[in-house]
């Protein structure tokens, strides 16, 4: 076993102990508000004994061990034969039984492949939040197999059975076929070569034979792809259609889906996303024929809501471990934490990561209401795309000044930090980059003008006696009106995602409301953390909810 410095070596090295073995949620106060504001006070216990679990040492040995050992391809075996197959460090695996067995690829599903009751958003969203702090690689399978069991629900009576499978807690990993396991999980292809924006324009074909289509094409990217069937966009002769391609034809022979390539993505190493070729493979038709772009699309937007979890629960690990650094680092006789320009740079760090838990949970509870309420339904419709806007593009730019609070210390790979830092922009470009998702908002208006702006009205009257609500409207407003709205899409989502922030803050009746009206809605800082002019109560109130001393 290495040995660890004592605590009187790392006071005269000056150095800040291991942030391991952290209570993830009973430290996180924001956290804590927006689960009891959002419905799921009654799941705190499970959520506490969760945090305690997820925030052990041995979490994050196990995520450092399956990002230094990223997964192989295994495409043929010693005989020549097509394999296509991924091997995965145990660490990966581990990380997988423990998310799997925490129900966060499907708790949100009933066995009949119907939404589950509230609060089983907010409690999801609540497990995912804190996972995403320790490790973020391995949630793409928890993303591809929940989002993905949306289409199955329009399929035929084979993809039911796969439902059952998939809402249970078991892992199992073996290559066989989906019919003789007891778990399953599901990955996505949608993304071809000659572009992923426009999904009616794939040239992968579905041709129809006996019993479903034959899938032929080439996919850019597939997500998950040692999972056990998955949903594709191919081009039947009624135009763009879903498909379900699993691992294993019927006749119980491996369909014939090889694995081109392992991406060597910039973060996110832990998980494989491959390159494919299909040829010729078996898969059920989801949904009708031509209709496979508006199949797919609620799948779309389940992976977009767990993209903002999990960039909000990046921020709030690399805000934690700022925190922690410079309450041990010792600079000028003080601690680092002690100084004012540091303080400074951590309240407007803590501002803009409760602010996106805030945005994030609100948004989570209107996909639990959204079953009884077209009210609520709207919202998560048009809040989705923004508040992804808004949190998966802030990430990045948070864990870098995270990183820049550690120093030198936080640029080596030793420390958890840099990755985060690779992992920060992938969310802001998967299911939709900026401007994709900003021109979702603009259909979304286009298509339902009257709906749109009775959430905004709701919204400003939520955060009504805010500073700055009527002013951000009247903005908001202007740029919808515009006659060239895609010239101002990015501005108008900006400032719709603001007020929905300031609304989710006010809302649950966080004491930071005013703070984040002020300085985001009315401005007047720089672009930079440390330049909101906060005052030395909004800096210590900041401070003190941003994790406990």
């Amino acid at each position: 076993m290495p040995r660890k410095g004592t605590m009187a070596e790392q006071e005269r090295f000056n150095q800040s102990p291991s942030f391991a073995d952290v209570d993830l949620y009973e430290s996180d106060r924001a956290l804590r508000d927006a689960v009891v504001a959002n419905g799921a006070v009654d799941e705190a216990r499970m959520l506490a004994a969760f945090g305690r679990r997820w925030g052990a040492g041995e979490m994050a040995e196990h995520a450092r061990l399956a990002n230094e050992n990223p997964p192989r391809l295994q495409a043929f075996d010693a005989r020549g034969y097509r394999r296509d197959t991924v091997e995965f460090h145990p660490s990966y695996h581990h990380l997988l039984k423990e998310s799997i067995g925490a129900s966060l690829h499907c708790s949100t599903w009933t066995p009949a492949g119907e939404r589950a009751g509230s609060p089983a958003e907010v409690s999801r969203a609540a497990r995912f939040y804190m996972v995403a702090q320790v490790e973020n690689g391995h949630l793409s399978a928890m993303i591809t197999t929940r989002s993905a069991v949306a289409p199955l629900g329009a399929g035929p009576p084979v993809a039911a059975e796969m439902i059952k499978k998939v809402v249970n807690r078991h892992y199992d990993p073996s290559f066989r076929p989906w019919e003789e396991k007891f778990g399953l999980t599901l990955g996505m292809g949608v993304t071809e070569r000659q572009g992923g924006t426009d999904l009616g324009g794939g040239a992968t074909r579905a041709e129809p034979v006996e019993g479903g289509y034959a899938v032929t094409g080439h996919k850019w990217f597939m997500s998950a792809p040692m999972s056990d069937a998955f949903v594709v966009l191919a081009r039947a002769p009624d135009g763009p259609t879903a498909v379900l391609v699993p691992r294993f034809r019927p006749d119980g022979g491996v369909n014939p889906i090889e694995f081109q390539r392992l991406k060597n993505k910039l973060g996110n190493r832990s998980s494989a996303s491959a390159e494919v070729e299909f040829r010729d493979a078996f898969g059920w038709r989801l949904g009708d024929e031509g209709a496979g772009v508006r199949t797919v699309m609620e799948m779309v937007q389940l992976a977009r809501v767990d993209c903002a979890v999990s960039s909000a629960g990046l921020m709030r690990a690399a805000l934690s471990h700022a925190v922690h650094h410079t309450r041990h680092r010792g600079v000028f006789g003080r601690r680092l934490a002690e100084q004012p320009l540091m303080r400074a740079v951590l309240a407007d760090l803590a501002l803009e990561s409760e602010a996106a838990v805030a945005l994030a949970f609100r948004l989570v509870r209107s996909f639990d209401l959204g079953g009884e309420s077209a009210a609520e339904r709207m919202r998560a419709r048009l809040l989705t795309p923004t508040a992804k806007y808004r949190i998966a593009k802030g990430a990045p730019a948070l864990v870098a000044e995270a990183l820049e609070c550690l120093g030198g210390n936080g640029f080596i790979e030793d420390g958890p930090l840099p990755r985060l830092y690779r992992e920060a922009p992938v969310n802001a470009i998967w299911e939709g980059s900026g401007n994709v998702v900003c021109l979702d908002v603009l259909r979304t208006l286009d298509r339902h003008r009257d709906e749109v702006m009775a959430v905004v009205a709701e919204l400003a009257g939520e955060a009504s006696d805010l500073p700055g609500v009527a002013a951000t409207v009247a903005a908001l407003k202007e740029a919808f009106e515009d006659p060239e709205p895609e010239r101002v899409a990015r501005v108008a989502v900006e400032r719709l995602a603001l007020l929905a922030a300031a609304a989710a803050l006010r809302a649950s009746g966080s004491p930071i409301a005013e703070t984040f009206a002020r300085t985001r809605l009315l401005g007047g800082g720089g672009i930079t953390a440390g330049t909101s002019r906060l005052s030395v109560a909004e800096t210590d109130r900041l401070l003190s909810r941003a994790m406990p001393e």
